[in-house]
């Protein structure tokens, strides 16, 4: 598990994250605006649309 504060990841995830119950289950797909947009990211090309398996454990 990673433990992060909702405006330390990308916009995607932060949307995504408010709408989560504690407890479930998603596969976010996170258009590339949602995400790293134009930029490279090494690994992660420019206009990369991202896939993500997430599961909320709790809220702090």
């Amino acid at each position: 598990p990673a433990t992060f504060g909702v405006t330390q990841v990308i916009a995607g995830w932060t949307e995504a994250l408010q709408l989560m119950p504690v407890g479930s289950k998603w596969r976010l797909y996170v258009p590339y605006d949602l995400a790293y947009g134009a930029t490279d990211r090494g690994a992660i090309k420019p206009f990369s649309n991202l896939i993500f398996d997430v599961e909320l454990l709790g809220i702090e």
